[in-house]
């Protein structure tokens, strides 16, 4: 293995290991996230943001997610400080 073959493999493995890093940092599961992610999309074709996470509290709610301080907490630390930014900031995490 040439060091350039060997670099893009470690590279590979390091990239593979934060993917499982942040797959286990997720307080709900991946599909759910997935249909919030949709939920807000279908939101602000009516509504504005308004700086705040009501509409993603709404569908946790909905959703009867358990965890919801957990979530939000978790939401804000990957940048989703509101609605609009739940999608712009956290939601790009998951296209990985």
């Amino acid at each position: 293995m040439t060091e350039k073959e060997r670099r893009k493999q470690l590279l590979k493995e390091f990239r593979e290991k934060q993917r499982e890093e942040f797959e286990k940092s997720l307080p709900i599961d991946r599909k759910t996230f997935e249909n919030l992610f949709d939920y807000l999309d279908n939101q602000f074709e009516k509504n504005n943001c308004d700086d705040t996470n009501k509409m993603t509290l709404k569908f946790l709610e909905k959703n009867k997610v358990e965890n919801i301080e957990v979530v939000l907490k978790w939401l804000a630390e990957n940048g989703g400080y509101c609605d609009c930014e739940i999608l712009a900031n956290v939601e790009e995490k998951f296209e990985s």
